[in-house]
């Protein structure tokens, strides 16, 4: 099937917004779903994108969208609707679309999940099922799965206001380890899907960052950053919250001439391309 080169993307925000300025620099048609005519959307027109008002759970306004489209990136803020809207935009799009391409945004733990695991998140379980409708539908789906993003702010702004309070990161990972991906890795990988995606109909992307960290490596990145020793508390999640589990001191000298930790950042092989470094 030839068809449009025109992309919808959901929401204004996030990964989506990312694509879009990588897709836009690039003079792909892009139209974007937002739920209101806010000054978000105006910054979307800017860049020459069509707007449309819209709800991925509602089936009218998903049809409206998705008149003309051929490409369709599908993913949602963190929600309980999650599946609602998979399957309403699968519903549609079977109906109504001639897409050429659905890419889902999934997560990572969706690999070493099954049909009967119980150790997950409710809203990874949401993940999971909603793969399950994508692959269901019939429709020229890729799944995107990266791990926890490097953006979010349990690694940003949240770990700046506790290092500045009291010289300490609370990071809920326990003893675990974690491999951060940057948004624009994900982005570009997204991106480049969208471009030219029948060579992707079918796949499985898991991105993650270069390596694998557990918390005392990621505090010792953080000290030699900063250049001063970088205390650290865990926590690890109870049904009550967070709970503190152990201290960790980090290791690192700041005169250290060891290499800083890697920004952790996307696999390249769809893109072709090097991963940024924040380094």
């Amino acid at each position: 099937m030839v068809g449009s080169d025109l992309v919808l993307i959901p929401g204004a925000g996030g990964v989506g917004r990312t694509v879009l300025d990588q897709l836009r620099a690039q003079d792909v048609p892009v139209r974007v779903m937002v739920r209101s005519d806010d000054d978000r959307a105006a910054e979307v027109r800017a860049l020459g994108a069509d707007v449309v008002l819209g709800d991925l759970t509602r089936p009218e306004s998903v049809a409206a969208a998705l008149e003309g489209v051929g490409r369709m990136y599908f993913a949602m803020p963190v929600s309980p609707d999650h599946l609602l809207a998979a399957t309403v935009v699968a519903t549609v799009a079977r109906e109504y679309g001639e897409l050429t391409a659905l890419i889902g945004m999934s997560q990572l733990t969706v690999s070493q999940m099954t049909v009967t695991s119980t150790a997950e998140s409710r809203q990874q379980r949401l993940h999971w099922l909603a793969e399950q409708v994508l692959n269901w539908s019939g429709l020229p789906v890729v799944h995107i799965r990266p791990t926890s993003f490097l953006d979010n702010p349990l690694f940003t702004t949240l770990a700046a206001h506790s290092i500045r309070e009291n010289g300490t990161i609370a990071l809920p990972f326990g003893t675990g380890r974690t491999s951060p991906v940057a948004v624009d890795d994900v982005a570009r990988v997204v991106a480049t899907v969208l471009r030219d995606p029948a060579p992707h109909i079918g796949q499985v992307y898991e991105l993650t960052g270069p390596r694998s960290v557990d918390m005392t490596q990621v505090a010792e990145e953080y000290s030699r950053a900063l250049g001063v020793p970088c205390p650290m508390w865990i926590y690890r999640w109870t049904g009550g919250g967070l709970r503190c589990s152990q201290r960790l001191a980090c290791r690192h000298t700041p005169n250290s001439t060891s290499p800083p930790w890697p920004d952790c950042t996307a696999r390249t092989a769809t893109t072709a391309r090097p991963p940024t470094s924040n380094a």
